[in-house]
């Protein structure tokens, strides 16, 4: 179990992260637009897998801003790592599609959970391409811009869209399979290159489906749990389990259940995964 908040606890948090993540977002989308090549700072980390000025910055100015409002608060971040705490964890991705960033895909955003205990308490993103932020406290539903959103309410897979996520880290030969599956079925999809915003997409109703076989966990707490409160069926491994080792997640409209149900067979998680306790 986790600890317990009191609401006033959360809200302030969810405040502040919302805040703090449009703040480093609208930042980080003028510095991509004024910067020359040369100034991004890229490295690699991995085929694929980049790394620039921009991550470490945004992601040292949303550590500063957190932890000097709730400095009991532990961080765990992709670029600097750290670890979870007992009075609850900050874990942030300050670019979720970095090589999109990079290339000007404006598909990127900022995305910060809150986690104690087993649960994922509060989630907020920005999203670059809709200059928006998406935010959820666990059991107060999902919001965009302070407006309530809410999954699809999509029945025929002939009319549904899927978009999935694949790195070097899993075999692409599954992703073709799942998306040959999906093909004869009828349903279109899309690869977006940043899980933090097919998760929302999922969340505001434009997608049916997010899938993706591995993730870190900074990849995808916040906008799994934005997705849940927004009514999707969410399955991922428990949270300790992401905390350490990322694992897959599985999030799509409710009255699709029989076409993409298939998803969290393969990947093993069970019906207790399904109701959001992570």
């Amino acid at each position: 179990m986790s600890l317990q908040f009191e609401s006033s606890s959360l809200r302030a948090r969810c405040e502040a992260a919302a805040a703090i993540a449009r703040q480093v977002g609208q930042d980080t989308a003028r510095f991509r637009q004024e910067a020359l090549p040369d100034a991004l700072g890229i490295e690699n980390k991995g085929p694929q897998d980049f790394v620039t000025i921009a991550d470490r910055r945004s992601e040292e100015a949303i550590r500063n801003a957190l932890l000097a409002v709730f400095p009991e608060d532990a961080f765990m971040g992709e670029e600097g790592g750290g670890q979870s705490g007992e009075r609850g964890t900050w874990v942030v991705d300050p670019i979720d599609g970095t090589t999109n960033f990079i290339r000007g895909f404006r598909h990127w955003g900022v995305s910060i959970a809150f986690v104690a205990g087993s649960e994922i308490l509060i989630g907020a993103i920005y999203d670059a391409a809709q200059d928006k932020v998406f935010h959820a406290i666990r059991g107060e539903g999902a919001f965009k811009e302070g407006q309530p959103i809410a999954a699809a309410k999509t029945v025929d897979p002939a009319q549904a869209i899927a978009v999935l996520g694949h790195s070097r880290r899993t075999d692409f030969e599954d992703y073709i399979s799942v998306s040959r599956r999906l093909y004869e079925r009828g349903i279109d999809y899309r690869r977006m290159g940043a899980a933090a915003i097919g998760l929302i997409r999922v969340a505001e109703g434009i997608s049916d489906l997010y899938y993706e076989r591995h993730l870190s966990a900074w990849d995808m707490l916040a906008g799994v749990l934005i997705a849940k409160e927004a009514g999707a069926t969410v399955a991922v491994p428990p949270l300790d389990r992401l905390l350490h080792r990322g694992g897959p997640v599985v999030a799509f409209a409710p009255g699709l259940g029989n076409e993409f149900s298939f998803l969290i067979e393969m990947e093993g998680l069970s019906a207790a995964q399904q109701d959001g306790r992570v």
